[in-house]
């Protein structure tokens, strides 16, 4: 095996890769991963076959001693192609576990992508994590919509929607972010004492880089912004990156509303609807509210592994 650590000399390459991967998403394209390479160390991997074919690509970061693929994105670990064969994944996963210690590195923190979020079966690398003695160190519960079959919405959602439809809010879609992110922080630091992730300029950038990929969609009542999601696009799977309610949204359902706008007009033909993680403390407390409201709409549960192997 060859592996080469990338530099912007491979965009290209890598690019390309990941729109032909089994397993790949938007955000593993590097006009995604590098808006915020100022806060990560990026120790991302091309990995060749020793005839120079390139099977696997792994987004990565440095941190002190460890590894971790990636800090700054949901989640992440090899990407491959269709053609690639369990035994030859165990190659890959044996190559590049010397590669790191070789490099002086102690730890790799390994985050599965969902198997939701394939476009073909890929759990060639989970396989090679039990091989190699990985051990599971967090597990995230999130929750998703098979939109396969039409969801079914439990009593208090569908109360909360033929609510917020005679009180005249309007679903519309939007490029408003600015409006968004405002009312964003606000419910952030008043529930939370917390922020976004991305800043209102990141997310309007991101948005102009992936159009189709990225849309914020908006309640309203007469002229006043009640609630919002912001939605990330992959070719099958749709997920709620941020969603925003304000207190008279809450009272009349508009957030409600807007979800389900979402899952049964905007996104019916996707097949999955993924809400997001309900927990805290790297997965140790669940938010039962929280995720009381998104099983309302027929969601249920998937989780989000994360592994450790010593070097």
């Amino acid at each position: 095996m060859n592996i080469l650590r990338y530099t912007a000399a491979y965009k290209s390459e890598w690019n390309l890769f990941v729109k032909s991967s089994k397993n790949g998403h938007f955000f593993f394209d590097r006009d995604y991963m590098d808006y915020h390479s100022d806060r990560f160390k990026d120790h991302s991997l091309l990995i060749y076959s020793p005839s120079g074919k390139l099977l696997a690509l792994l987004p990565a970061n440095e941190h002190e001693k460890y590894i971790y693929t990636h800090q700054g994105l949901t989640f992440g670990g090899f990407i491959v192609d269709d053609k690639i064969k369990t035994a030859e994944m165990l190659d890959v996963f044996h190559a590049v576990r010397v590669f790191l210690k070789t490099a002086g590195f102690e730890r790799l923190i390994y985050k599965c992508i969902p198997y939701i979020y394939y476009i073909k079966p890929s759990e060639e690398d989970r396989y090679a994590l039990f091989i190699n003695g990985a051990t599971l160190i967090r597990r995230d519960v999130t929750s998703t919509v098979d939109l396969a079959t039409p969801p079914k919405y439990s009593k208090g959602r569908k109360w909360s929607i033929n609510k917020a439809k005679k009180e005249g809010v309007l679903v519309y879609e939007s490029n408003n972010y600015a409006a968004f992110w405002e009312l964003l922080e606000g419910v952030l630091h008043e529930n939370h004492s917390a922020k976004p992730v991305h800043s209102v300029d990141e997310i309007a950038l991101l948005a102009s880089r992936f159009p189709e990929n990225i849309r914020l969609f908006l309640a309203r009542k007469e002229e006043t912004i009640l609630s919002g999601a912001l939605m990330y696009e992959n070719q099958y799977i749709v997920h709620t990156q941020y969603m925003a309610n304000s207190a008279e949204g809450r009272e009349i359902g508009a957030l409600d509303l807007v979800i389900d706008h979402l899952l049964t007009g905007y996104y019916k033909g996707k097949r999955y609807f993924d809400f997001g993680i309900s927990c805290e403390q790297n997965g140790r407390y669940l938010n039962v509210g929280l995720i009381s409201q998104k099983e309302g709409f027929g969601a249920r549960p998937i989780v989000h592994d994360f592994y450790e192997l010593k070097l």
